[in-house]
């Protein structure tokens, strides 16, 4: 798992020593990757071990998010 936004590389690594992540978020303060991935707002892509796009989520309720897409990724074999 790997995690993004458009925050700064420092904001990111103080939210994942806050929330004890054990997966790296990335900073993307000028949104090059955001941009190049057309993604605008919070939204998850599940990959396959095949690295292919399994499910993509455009737009994420925090509230409801992480069980529905721990419930996809327990389908995926």
């Amino acid at each position: 798992m790997i995690g993004f936004s458009s925050d700064t590389v420092e904001t990111q690594q103080k939210f994942t020593d806050k929330e004890n992540l054990t997966y790296p978020l990335l900073g993307d303060p000028d949104k090059k990757l955001m941009t190049a991935l057309g993604v605008k707002g919070r939204s998850t892509w599940v990959i396959d071990k095949d690295g292919k796009i399994a499910k993509n989520y455009p737009k994420v309720n925090v509230t409801d998010h992480p069980k529905e897409v721990l419930e996809f990724v327990k389908t995926l074999k």
